[in-house]
């Protein structure tokens, strides 16, 4: 099963680390090792929000996701995305860009650098809507209970996850336009593309999210017509099988799980740069630790991870919304990669530690008095 689902990572970590000492040598092996844990480390709750999502679509268009979007995820944002956005800030074409990339390392490092408030914006707010819609949701599960039952409640008011990340967006933009006038004004600009930016992640985020939240009711509403034939066949003694999205639906969920897995990657790609600036090796890198995150998207699904540990989608949401932060943070204040990455791990490893306790405990009640006792998280 293990050697199944990571086969393929397993070859392209031989392929990508064999071509990195054709290029650059020993030094270039070790740097390529180095960024492929960097990525996936910082995108391993990446992984268990995408199987929550993978888990709805059909076998087909879950080897659409494990082909055609490994494809757009090793090429085109570990790859292609440096360069197009070396080519719109410097406005270059993409060929210049390239050429750049090569011929100029450290400028080429420096126009990325310069880029970044206006990918921390995008990203940071695209993934804050995803952090609010998943807290603000009445759910049935809760991990921390005593926050998330009042925010539930605050749920209920239209619209108050746009307002709070326009809020965010406000501030943030209103910071970086202060700071930089106290500094000379050198870049107020740069504060309104901060605007701008994160507007364009919170439409993206709406126009994608919203297309699938469509198909997803409308999947829904499937399901409950179908809810009597289960119970009768469930009567019977037959499994029915779960509705799975298909079709246009899944076309659009997968459309979310590729601009889910863009935002999560500017972290790394913009990351990358503290350890080399050299495109190929952050290609190789970057390019290993997505096809294992990519992996473990799939057997987080084939093992039914997430409805045997049902906190880890909820630590993984908490892990975006830290990482929404920080990305809004670093516009304007620089953080080590090391602490982004193990916020994340950390509240992954908290909610699966949670998620193990609550299963002792069912265990438990049900194996001493054969009834099944209610169990809080204890987190």
């Amino acid at each position: 099963m293990l050697l199944k689902t990571f086969g393929w990572s397993l070859a392209v970590t031989a392929i990508g680390l064999v071509a990195a000492v054709l290029y650059g040598g020993w030094e270039a092996f070790g740097v390529v090792a180095i960024l492929a844990v960097l990525e996936i480390s910082l995108s391993f709750d990446n992984a268990v929000v995408n199987a929550g999502i993978l888990k709805k679509m059909n076998a087909f268009w879950q080897k659409i996701f494990l082909t055609v979007g490994v494809l757009i995820a090793v090429f085109g944002m570990r790859l292609v995305f440096p360069v197009v956005i070396v080519a719109i800030t410097a406005k270059l074409n993409p060929i210049d860009a390239v050429h750049l990339a090569f011929a100029d390392k450290d400028r080429y490092q420096q126009l990325v650098t310069d880029a970044h408030p206006a990918i921390a914006a995008f990203g940071g707010m695209f993934l804050l809507m995803i952090f609010l819609d998943f807290i603000f949701e009445d759910r049935d599960i809760k991990w921390l209970q005593w926050i998330e039952r009042p925010l539930a409640k605050l749920g209920k008011v239209d619209m108050l996850s746009v307002c709070i990340a326009l809020i965010v967006l406000l501030i943030t933009s209103f910071t970086f336009a202060t700071h930089a006038h106290q500094h000379g004004g050198a870049h107020i600009d740069k504060a309104q593309t901060v605007l701008i930016s994160g507007i364009a992640g919170l439409i993206t985020y709406m126009i994608v999210g919203g297309l699938s939240g469509f198909f997803e009711d409308r999947l829904e509403e499937e399901e409950e017509r179908e809810h009597e034939e289960e119970e009768e066949a469930a009567r019977t003694g037959k499994k029915k099988s779960a509705v799975l999205l298909a079709g246009q639906a899944a076309f659009f969920m997968f459309l979310y799980l590729e601009v889910l897995d863009a935002s999560f990657s500017f972290d790394g790609v913009i990351g990358a740069f503290a350890i080399t600036n050299d495109i190929v090796m952050m290609a190789l890198g970057l390019g290993i630790g997505a096809m294992y995150v990519r992996s473990l998207t799939v057997y987080l699904v084939r093992q039914g991870t997430l409805d045997d540990y049902v906190y880890l989608e909820h630590g993984a949401h908490y892990a975006i919304g830290a990482l929404a932060i920080i990305l809004m943070v670093t516009i304007q204040y620089q953080i080590n990669e090391v602490i982004t990455g193990l916020v994340g791990v950390v509240l992954i490893a908290l909610s699966f530690w949670s998620s193990v306790r609550r299963n002792r405990a069912l265990a438990a009640a049900e194996g001493g008095t054969g009834e099944k006792a209610e169990v809080s998280s204890g987190v």
